[in-house]
């Protein structure tokens, strides 16, 4: 184990926020988890647990000890006639585990191509995108006890998956780090089109039957061409949740504005687009300090160049605020202020 002391955390947050760790390290096996608990100052530290940085806002510096996932790995667990179920190291690139899947002829993660992050870090959003979530996939994981130094299994029903939520951002968070994550991808493959996008796709390209790698370059251009390339722009990605209302409320915000873009959901719910709730009270395109709304997508948020995390929450918060008084919902922020 190596601890690295006054180290910038503006690399490993994608974006791009000025911040240092007071001390960070490196975690790239169970072992360093271990060593760090047993240690007799770092044991007690406070902590906190870092992927891809793909989901959190650093508004400050980081007195805690930082722990950076770098668990690396993927292979096949098991095969049956019903499953294949494969097994990654927390700290591999989602994208390219999705991408690893579909090259060993294994599809089933195809729609959620291009999300941002780290393998560990998926179970903790619950990760979603195009009729697809994590949870939907999920078999198991294994996390560490920041506390005993433990290593504990849990099933899905255990890592109490929710929209955009779990157990890692409830009862246990700062008190575990993933290790390893397990996906069941089922046989036979079922396509998931029932997205208005891919919908589109099929339409402009006349293909009504697309294979897994089809909708994979289908949902990597569509992500392309909504959402900035972190490397390039700064951004989390999608910044707010997607709403979900009853339909008495669904109905009061389409009697002020037929518009709204609204999907109904299977116990009689609603769910509004965020976007463009945002988009609707002229959010896109604008700036606070270096901070601004991505023009191509109002769900986004962005660095101009030079923003800080304050900025990107006083921005966030006005968006609340703007978006409340307009349709009386209440945005709720999908990454994680700190």
């Amino acid at each position: 184990m190596q601890i690295e002391p006054g180290v910038s955390l503006k690399p490993y947050n994608t974006f791009g926020l000025p911040a240092v760790a007071g001390q960070l390290v490196r975690i790239r096996a169970e072992a360093d988890v271990r060593a760090v608990v047993d240690h007799p100052e770092l044991g007690l530290a406070p902590k906190f647990v870092l992927g891809g940085g793909s989901n959190v806002i650093l508004t400050r510096d980081m007195p805690e000890l930082v722990l950076k996932v770098e668990i690396l790995g993927k292979r096949l667990v098991a095969e049956t006639d019903k499953a294949v179920i494969v097994e990654f190291g927390a700290g591999e690139r989602w994208h390219d585990a999705v991408a690893w899947t579909l090259d060993q002829g294994w599809p089933g993660l195809e729609n959620m191509a291009l999300i941002p992050g780290t393998v560990g870090a998926a179970p903790v959003q619950n990760i979603g995108a195009y009729g697809l979530e994590l949870q939907d996939r999920f078999e198991s994981l294994d996390t560490v006890d920041l506390v005993t130094g433990r290593t504990v299994t849990l099933n899905a029903a255990q890592c109490k998956f929710a929209y955009r939520n779990s157990i890692f951002k409830q009862a246990l968070a700062g008190k575990s780090l993933i290790t390893r994550v397990r996906l069941r991808l089922p046989k036979p493959w079922q396509p998931m089109l029932g997205y208005l996008d891919l919908e589109r796709k099929m339409e402009e390209t006349g293909n009504h039957q697309p294979d897994a790698r089809t909708i994979f370059d289908w949902v990597c251009s569509i992500r392309s061409a909504k959402l900035p390339d972190p490397a390039r722009i700064g951004n989390v990605g999608s910044f707010f949740k997607n709403p979900v209302v009853t339909p008495e409320q669904c109905r009061d915000i389409i009697a002020r504005d037929p518009h709204v873009v609204h999907y109904p959901l299977e116990d009689g719910r609603f769910k509004l687009a965020a976007g463009w709730l945002i988009d609707a009270c002229g959010w896109k395109g604008k700036t606070v300090g270096h901070a601004g709304v991505y023009d191509k997508q109002a769900l986004v948020l962005v660095n101009r160049g030079g923003a800080i995390g304050s900025e990107v929450q006083t921005l966030a918060r006005a968006i609340q605020e703007s978006v409340y008084g307009r349709f009386g919902i209440r945005l709720e922020m999908e990454p994680v202020m700190v």
